[in-house]
């Protein structure tokens, strides 16, 4: 006999929060698991598409391992160090850039940063400030990855992680499934379906955005000689991970570089335009449509509230699961939307009105 809908929901939310409390908990614990996962969700599609090439789970496994290692380590040795000692470059120059737009507006607009004026008094100490505020956040950062994704992490536990799972990830799945509740196993498995459609297409889909775009902004702005091109093409496809957000935050921080390094010579400060204007059109036309697609579920200010509620709450952990569960909850809100539209009590007694709401 079917479980009556108020203790069905009872079980599922004392199921959802024994999984917060043990999240909020074991934060620190289950971190390197929750990557590993990431991992293994992540590169799961290349390896069915190796087996159906012909070769077998353990292989497949075996060289997706190996690629992936190897590209880390070359992260960690080459790109990493850069990285890190531009954006320490670029807060240290900080004091600098102000200082040149504080002069610049001076030359042109006088009677808006006069001696009294706010304008001016918010200049002089912008820069000092980021210097300041910047270089505590970026050792902070540094100190606390530094504790936080150790060399164990790194090097044994996450990959040892990611291996196992995707090595068994079909069999998992497939004992997860002969656990279902046999009534209510096809809703499920639907519901499966369409969280793992939306997190597929966003979290596979938009990472690879923001790898490719990232590395298309970080070439093209060294390419043409500014400063700081690399940290600003790895903020710029970073940021791409949310909607607009990239793209806005990236071309504000590269053109207004390039108008302080490059002012007068205006033909290097449009090359850092079109950069990212060509950079939004592949993305726009090409990568997203093919990659994401048109339509994921993830509504950019669900998906910002997801992030800044999970960080808050659980820290990096919650950065990591705040995707998947708004995916989870997304669908199942769009569940009880449809489950809604069937009942009585959106149709009436009658039975007359139809679910998209005609008599």
């Amino acid at each position: 006999m079917a479980l009556p809908v108020n203790q069905q929901a009872k079980y599922w939310g004392i199921a959802a929060a024994i999984f917060f409390v043990l999240m909020w908990a074991l934060g620190d614990v289950i971190l390197p698991f929750l990557l590993g996962a990431a991992v293994a969700y992540m590169l799961d599609p290349v390896a069915d598409r190796l087996q159906r090439l012909g070769t077998s789970r353990a292989v497949a496994t075996g060289i997706i391992t190996f690629f992936a290692v190897l590209l880390f380590v070359v992260a960690i040795l080459v790109i990493v160090p850069l990285l890190v000692r531009q954006a320490s470059d670029l807060i240290a120059s900080a004091p600098e850039i102000a200082s040149n737009l504080q002069s610049f507006l001076t030359e042109r607009f006088p009677s808006l940063v006069d001696a009294d004026s706010s304008v001016r008094k918010s200049l002089s100490g912008l820069g000092d400030t980021i210097s300041e505020r910047g270089g505590e956040l970026l050792n902070t950062v540094i100190a606390s990855f530094s504790g936080l994704v150790n060399v164990i992490v790194l090097f044994v536990i996450v990959p040892v992680v990611a291996f196992y799972l995707l090595y068994d990830w079909d069999n998992m799945v497939a004992k997860v499934d002969a656990l279902l509740p046999r009534e209510h196993a096809p809703t499920i498995r639907r519901l499966a379906r369409e969280i793992d459609d939306t997190m597929a297409g966003f979290v596979r889909g938009q990472g690879t955005v923001c790898l490719i775009l990232g590395v298309y902004y970080a070439v093209t702005l060294m390419a043409v000689g500014l400063k700081f091109g690399l940290i600003v093409g790895f903020i710029a496809g970073g940021l791409t991970f949310i909607p607009y957000v990239g793209a806005l935050v990236g071309g504000l921080l590269a053109i207004g570089l390039a108008l302080f390094q490059f002012w007068g010579d205006w033909i290097w400060i449009v090359l850092v335009w079109a950069i990212f204007q060509s950079g939004q059109f592949v993305e726009g036309n090409i990568l997203t449509p093919r990659l994401v697609g048109s339509s994921v579920g993830l509504h950019p200010v669900w998906l910002i509230f997801a992030l800044s509620a999970f960080g808050a709450l659980f820290g990096f952990v919650g950065l990591l699961v705040a995707v998947p569960v708004a995916a989870a909850l997304g669908v199942m809100a769009r569940f009880g939307i449809e489950r809604y539209k069937e009942s009585l009590l959106y149709r009436g007694t009658s039975g007359q009105g139809t679910p998209d709401g005609r008599q």
